[in-house]
């Protein structure tokens, strides 16, 4: 299986179809480079594609240390996927844990992002939710750790923003499930230690998403609660951001709606790439509720 060398000697599965402009695409807790399946599908027609695992989850190397795993890590293993692949510059395209991973790449390393593309980012933000969200990645921690990934798996997959996908479509639905059970309840383990739980709150990133410069793109689903103020916030914060609201739908927005997903991402790129994509005029901001008035 073909994998890169991460810059800590982890290493990355990946998989790449297609040829063209590159979009990378970085995945979710609960899932992993089969999860933008319906995006590669589509997108390799006309773009060089890769979506890779994530250290710890196989086949993708697990590293027992927990210092292995952090929001600084995830971060640098995009980099380090590109570095290898000798890709100077992709749309990177991130949901949830992925969503994080692409907002930090994204004021980190802006000369390497053509566009960004951060949805369902914004699970335990709230800084009033955020004891509650540390003591409950803690908390799934010690049930993928005890119970296995087919046992907590199956409870996770039926979460209060994955129900809607389970309603919606049960056979897409099904394979999701069955794909995180196969997961390593090892890496599990670890990256909601060490990823989930100690990554900071958006509401303290403010003043480095206002550098970002790339087009940027916000989705969540109107039932994915935890995104939605977060995606207010990244919306009014990031000078380039438009924010997408899918209807009806939860948290794996790109499983459960692929063809309205890869159609906001298709309008993101052409824009893009033809350098039509907007920076918010500074007149949309105001703390008047009608406008300045008449002087």
């Amino acid at each position: 299986m073909p994998h890169i060398t991460a810059d800590d000697g982890v290493k990355l599965h990946y998989e790449e179809a297609g040829t063209g402009i590159p979009i990378l695409f970085v995945h979710e807790f609960a899932g992993d480079c089969r999860s933008f399946e319906p995006q590669l599908r589509y997108f390799a027609r006309r773009y060089r594609c890769v979506a890779f695992n994530a250290r710890g989850y196989p086949p993708s190397d697990v590293p027992r240390e927990a210092e292995r795993y952090s929001q600084e890590r995830a971060r640098d293993d995009i980099r380090a996927v590109m570095d290898a692949l000798a890709i100077d510059k992709a749309h990177v395209v991130g949901l949830s844990m992925g969503g994080f991973a692409v907002l930090h790449f994204g004021f980190t390393y802006p000369e390497r992002a053509r566009s960004l593309v951060i949805a369902g980012c914004g699970y335990g933000a709230e800084r009033e939710q955020r004891q509650k969200f540390q003591e409950e990645s803690e908390a799934w921690a010690k049930r993928f750790a005890t119970l296995g990934m087919k046992e907590a798996g199956a409870t996770y997959a039926q979460g209060p923003t994955r129900v809607q996908f389970q309603n919606k479509d049960p056979r897409g639905w099904r394979e999701f499930a069955a794909q995180l059970a196969e997961h390593s309840s090892e890496g599990a383990a670890l990256t909601q230690r060490g990823v989930q739980k100690r990554r900071p709150s958006l509401y303290d990133l403010v003043d480095k998403m206002k550098a970002i410069t790339a087009p940027t793109l916000i989705m969540t689903g109107d039932e994915d609660w935890p995104c939605l103020e977060p995606g207010i916030l990244m919306k009014r914060t990031i000078p380039t951001a438009a924010l997408v609201v899918m209807g009806n739908a939860g948290h794996a927005i790109n499983l459960e709606e692929p063809a309205l997903f890869n159609q906001h991402l298709a309008d993101l790129f052409h824009a893009a790439d033809l350098g039509k994509w907007p920076v918010r005029d500074p007149r949309a901001i105001s703390s008047a509720i009608l406008g300045a008035g008449e002087r």
